[in-house]
């Protein structure tokens, strides 16, 4: 193939990927705190109402992070208690993604979702979240007409598309880069980028 070809190739592919990791957009850099579950059997999400102090919030606790002292929450009597390293880091993850504007709801594990909001969480459209199912990819339970799936199992499927999609770029990047065809112009990525959204759509 000719080197444009490649090129041409490459950068399809790479915009791919880089359309894949998307994560932080759709569950919120705090994970799945940051993902509002409609469910009758969730807790309420919280909106950040102040956003001033949620940014003081994150300041303090940026400014705090490397400080040796442990976190301690202090009482109305002034009686103080030591937070545990998970509450704290619950704690990092809520103020960051308030902080970007996302309500927040908390919500276990074990918890059952629909294939909507599964979608939903994983940035696809139902239809192709169906077909996942389909292909054994994410297991699940049908006890009615309607399937339902657990939240952790939709969890360890993103983690692990993640990885995958990391270590094909990691890959992509290293051919490219090896061949001499890591540059690409910005010509050839805005038609990578249009036949990727045009495929999104037809997904």
């Amino acid at each position: 193939m000719p080197a444009a070809g490649l090129r041409r190739a490459r950068a399809f592919r790479f915009v791919r990927l880089l359309r894949f990791i998307r994560f932080e957009r759709t569950l919120g850099a705090g994970g799945i705190m940051s993902t509002v579950v409609r469910s009758r059997r969730s807790v309420d999400p919280v909106s950040p109402s102040d956003s001033e102090g949620i940014a003081g919030l994150a300041r303090f606790i940026e400014r705090e992070a490397d400080e040796k002292v442990k976190p301690r929450l202090v009482g109305p009597d002034g009686e103080s208690i030591e937070l545990p390293d998970e509450v704290y880091e619950i704690l990092v993850r809520v103020t960051a993604a308030m902080r970007a504007g996302n309500a927040v709801s908390v919500v276990p594990y074990s918890m059952r979702v629909s294939t909507q909001e599964a979608a939903e969480m994983l940035g696809v459209s139902r239809p192709t979240f169906v077909r996942m199912l389909e292909r054994d990819e994410i297991p699940y339970e049908q006890p009615g007409r309607h399937r339902r799936i657990k939240l952790a199992d939709v969890i360890a499927f993103r983690d692990r598309s993640h990885v995958r999609a990391i270590e094909r770029l990691d890959a992509l990047v290293a051919e490219g880069s090896a061949d001499g065809l890591y540059d690409v112009s910005q010509e050839e990525y805005v038609k990578a980028l249009r036949a990727a959204k045009k495929r999104s759509r037809s997904a």
